[in-house]
């Protein structure tokens, strides 16, 4: 047999790695099945697994397909416990996903941190979740894990399928806690004891500052949709409540992808931490289309409802870029007659669980969103996710597009963009590795003829309860006598087909645009932005900022963001106004907190390139080195050139000597 530095070894030559049982050793090179593991031989889909040993640095190697062979095909091969298998079973569960199985094994370890890259509806919930609740002591009331994420949503459909997972396990409490509701509800509940808590960021500081969340002896810390969490600004949130944290414990981080602030967040607080990757880096779900439809931006509500009378049967979420965006269009689509909600910041946590509550009934057909309201949901038989603009991160699109195509199921993912979007197309392209297809919208009669036969199904499938309608026959008889068959179902089909007619027999028509307009349409547009930008003033009580990165650098509204909270730490900068250019953008910060700004964006680099913040009026603060200006002189002061002109004429005229007349030099011989 060999020892655990021959473990290390075997792993870094490119030899299977079997995850969740002893270390793997050399002689495993020689055969399917070394002599130590109890694994079974079966091949599965090529993972990517990166061992951070010795010095931290990753060391990250992909197992082609030849190799792996060595597979856990059950649960309780996996080592979860009678329990929690009795619990999965009940739900559906049959055998573990990917990711669940390089994921469980390794996690129900000690000391174990790891960084598991999935897409979303790989089963991730259940990864994290199992071994964490397995190794719970229920006989101690003491907090033992704890889940963050992102946001509210999440947080409550966590908890929810942890305690699915804990039905059979007597005496362990999980507690959801998450701004938007009462705190003192969620008091009471942790001082009954809480062995595992699911919180978001700002309510768990919150209960920590009061006393009530004690975190002294946690073992398990996870961080779920961790990337979303950096990006929305809770990085000090997470400080402060890693340090609160045993240093003894695991730490996990789950993503659907993963960019430079995960990394930066792994090397900070894991330690000698493995990362698994189910799939590559950042690509976009396996059974998910992708299709874009090319619009004027003035023709893209009409687009939509195209899209969505197209499929009939469509079960979809509409995904917009802001709160005001999102309202408008759940608010036109619902005066339109669809059954349609929305979902953002916006509502108060009532109203959005009731709107969530519908939607997975399926009492609601469209859910109107923005990305972080619904970031993380899990909704079962999703056929499209419609973006109504493409978002400026591509790891939104990632989390986007994942919510469909779940479960080996297809999916489809469309877009409706404008011309200034087809540049996003090729960047989201390039990072996800698939293609999107350019579609066309339907044409009416296309769209008609959809409606028409979804009709005549559901009238084909209506089922009669003869004992139920048979008092009310003979007056229905009596009453449609008079009609032949033909004219009853020429009326039926119109009662229930009529809104379609009415709207498409004088449809608006919808023009692809072309690549002269797009060039006068970008011409008008950067004049007039241009105009706007440049006689625009700061808000009362804010100064306006200049930053020399623009939407040419990749660098939007959240970029910016993102930037100033992440060097100007000792406070939290309030950012208002953000005015977006080809080669620069424009902010606003509250007037007292420039200096701090300016100084703390000095010597900021963005790759190699140096950041530039100043004020956006050079004659703004005292950073700014005065202009030298030439005397002007008073409105009064200043000479009519006019009247100068006239009154010069006037002098030359009186000093000049009046002109001889023809005949005046008869004068000199009288």
């Amino acid at each position: 047999m060999c020892s655990g530095s021959d473990a290390v070894a075997f792993s870094l030559r490119r030899v299977p790695l079997r995850l969740g049982v002893s270390p793997p050793c050399a002689c495993a090179a020689s055969g399917p099945l070394c002599p130590k593991s109890r694994g079974r031989v079966r091949p599965i889909a090529p993972i990517v697994v990166s061992l951070h040993h010795f010095s931290g640095e990753a060391r990250r190697f992909s197992l082609p397909t030849p190799y792996n062979h060595l597979h856990l095909k059950t649960f309780e091969e996996l080592g979860v416990n009678e329990p929690i298998r009795r619990a999965i079973v009940e739900m559906g569960y049959e055998k573990p996903m990917p990711v669940q199985e390089e994921v469980i094994p390794y996690l129900l370890g000690e000391g174990n941190d790891v960084i598991a890259l999935a897409q979303t509806g790989t089963g991730k919930t259940a990864a994290f979740g199992l071994p964490v609740l397995q190794k719970v002591r229920t006989d101690e009331r003491a907090t033992q894990a704890i889940i963050l994420s992102p946001t509210r949503e999440l947080c409550l459909q966590i908890a929810g399928d942890l305690k699915d997972y804990a039905r059979y396990i007597d005496h362990l409490h999980i507690v959801p806690v998450y701004g938007g509701s009462n705190i003192e509800t969620q008091i009471r509940s942790l001082k009954k004891g809480a062995q595992v808590i699911v919180a978001t960021p700002g309510r768990l500081i919150d209960l920590m500052h009061r006393g009530v969340a004690r975190l002294d002896a946690v073992e398990n810390v996870v961080l779920d949709e961790a990337d979303e969490m950096l990006n929305m600004g809770f990085s000090d949130s997470i400080n402060e409540i890693l340090a609160a944290v045993p240093a003894e414990r695991n730490t996990l981080l789950f993503s659907a992808t993963m960019g430079k602030e995960v990394e930066a967040i792994a090397k900070t607080y894991l330690h000698d931490y493995k990362e698994i990757v189910v799939g590559s880096r950042n690509e976009g779900a396996e059974h998910v289309n992708h299709i874009y439809y090319l619009v004027h931006a003035k023709d893209k509500y009409a687009a939509l409802k195209r899209v969505v009378d197209y499929y009939p049967r469509i079960y979809a979420i509409i995904f917009c870029r802001t709160r005001l965006e999102t309202q408008e269009v759940a608010d036109h689509l619902i005066r339109d007659g669809y059954n349609a909600e929305s979902l953002h910041g916006d509502l108060s946590q009532q109203q959005r669980d009731l709107t969530m509550q519908k939607f997975r009934q399926h009492n609601t057909q469209l859910l109107v969103a923005t990305d972080v309201a619904a970031r993380g949901l899990d909704v079962e038989d999703l056929t499209h996710v419609i973006n109504y603009g493409l978002p400026d991160d591509v790891e939104n699109y990632t989390h986007r597009s994942g919510r469909t195509g779940r479960a080996g199921k297809r999916g489809t993912s469309i877009s409706i963009i404008h011309l200034r979007e087809r540049g996003k197309v090729r960047t989201i392209e390039g990072v996800i590795g698939k293609k999107f297809e350019a579609g066309t919208l339907p044409e009416p009669k296309e769209i008609c003829t959809k409606q028409l036969y979804k009709v005549i199904d559901e009238l084909e499938r209506t089922e009669v309860n003869e004992a139920e309608i048979a008092p009310f026959l003979p007056e229905v008889c009596r009453k449609l006598e008079w009609l032949s068959k033909e004219d009853l179902i020429k009326r039926v089909v119109s009662s229930e087909f009529g809104r379609f007619l009415n709207y498409y027999a004088d449809a608006p028509l919808i023009e692809q645009p072309t690549a002269r307009r797009e060039a006068k349409a970008k011409t008008a547009e950067a004049r007039q932005r241009g105009r706007r930008d440049a006689t625009h003033q700061a808000e009362e009580g804010y100064v306006r900022l200049f930053l020399n990165l623009g939407k040419r650098d990749n660098f939007y509204a959240r970029e910016i963001i993102n930037l100033v909270n992440r060097y100007v730490r000792d406070t939290k900068v309030e950012i208002g106004r953000i005015d977006l250019l080809p080669n620069c953008s424009f902010f606003e910060v509250p007037a007292e907190d420039a200096d701090l700004v300016l100084r703390k964006m000095k010597r900021v680099k963005v790759g190699d390139r140096k950041v530039v913040v100043d004020h956006a009026d050079p004659d703004e603060g005292t950073h700014a080195a005065p202009r030298s200006r030439k005397p002007q002189r008073a409105f009064a002061d200043t000479p009519d050139t006019r009247k100068m002109k006239s009154s010069w004429k006037q002098e030359k005229r009186a000093q000049r000597q009046p002109r001889a007349k023809k005949d005046d030099w008869k004068q000199f011989f009288d």
